[in-house]
């Protein structure tokens, strides 16, 4: 596919444009150096919730139309839009000052999957899942530096991640009881394809791959195999997720933090939200399982 079928829907500027999700209804995402969440109104605007630090990730609460679990810098909270509220932050690798949480995704069975990120680059970085009891446990996974691409296929059964600086995304068998299988590479880039960003999965069980500095989202079948690539006329793009009233439009978060002022002048829409309709279609997002118990 080629670029005259994207289209920037929000002009964002984000720094870090990431964590794009589909509610059912409109389109979310966060700027994580803004410190604030986005959604997109069905008339073109753009309603902002500033948060107190960064938000690398986050996910829709069942049983709220609200609520939404937080993947803080430090930590993970539970917000509530309605009244702007916060809960108490739960902190998750306090004793790494260089790492904050990062991508993260719910499994089929409603536990919130979540990586850090470390900007050294150095593997210390652990992966986590978020009970429905706000619970945090620490996965048995290889320590990472820019743990992304968290995402599952549709019954389930196979767990994506990436640690970005490596170049590969791995899956790994994942059963709902929490147990977990040996990593295996799903896919390696190639060093002139950029590094593998955000993730999300189809319908058919294809994973579709935001490329940082690769300026394209591809699409592999569930044997790694590439099907699908989508140009986008900037650099950086960092997450995908379905969306629309037919689950068939890609949306693409990006980033214009750290870019030069020449590569700005080349890439005016860095940092924008783009779309572009597909021939596939997504998964309707699955929402954190948040114990009523625990509501704030």
């Amino acid at each position: 596919m080629d670029l005259s079928d994207v289209r920037l829907v929000v002009d964002a500027g984000d720094r870090l444009g990431e964590c794009a999700l589909w509610d059912g209804a409109a389109f979310w995402w966060t700027d994580i150096e803004g410190s604030k969440i986005c959604r997109l109104e069905a008339g073109g605007s753009v309603r902002t919730w500033k948060l107190p630090e960064r938000v690398g990730s986050f996910a829709f609460c069942g049983g709220s139309a609200t609520k939404l679990l937080l993947g803080l810098a430090s930590g993970i909270a539970v917000f509530d839009t309605a009244g702007d509220s916060l809960s108490p932050v739960i902190p998750v690798e306090a004793d790494q000052p260089t790492t904050r949480i990062n991508d993260g995704r719910c499994d089929r069975q409603g536990r919130f999957l979540f990586g850090m990120f470390n900007p050294e680059e150095a593997s210390i970085g652990g992966l986590y899942r978020v009970h429905p009891d706000l619970r945090v446990e620490r996965l048995p996974l290889p320590a990472a530096a820019v743990a992304n691409s968290i995402c599952f296929s549709p019954d389930g059964a196979t767990m994506y991640y990436a640690d970005s600086p490596t170049r590969t995304i791995w899956s790994l068998d994942y059963h709902a009881d929490g147990r977990m299988g040996t990593p295996r590479v799903f896919v390696r880039l190639r060093e002139d394809e950029g590094f593998p960003d955000g993730s999300c999965i189809d319908a058919q069980g294809g994973l579709w791959n935001a490329q940082w500095e690769g300026r394209c989202v591809v699409r592999y079948d569930s044997d790694g195999r590439e099907t699908e690539r989508i140009a986008f006329p900037v650099s950086r793009l960092t997450c995908p997720a379905f969306g629309g009233p037919g689950l068939d439009v890609l949306y693409v978060t990006s980033a214009r933090g750290g870019l030069s002022k020449e590569r700005l002048r080349e890439e005016p829409q860095a940092g924008g939200v783009f779309a572009a309709a597909t021939r596939w279609r997504g998964l309707p997002e699955t929402r954190f399982a948040l114990a009523p118990s625990t509501h704030p």
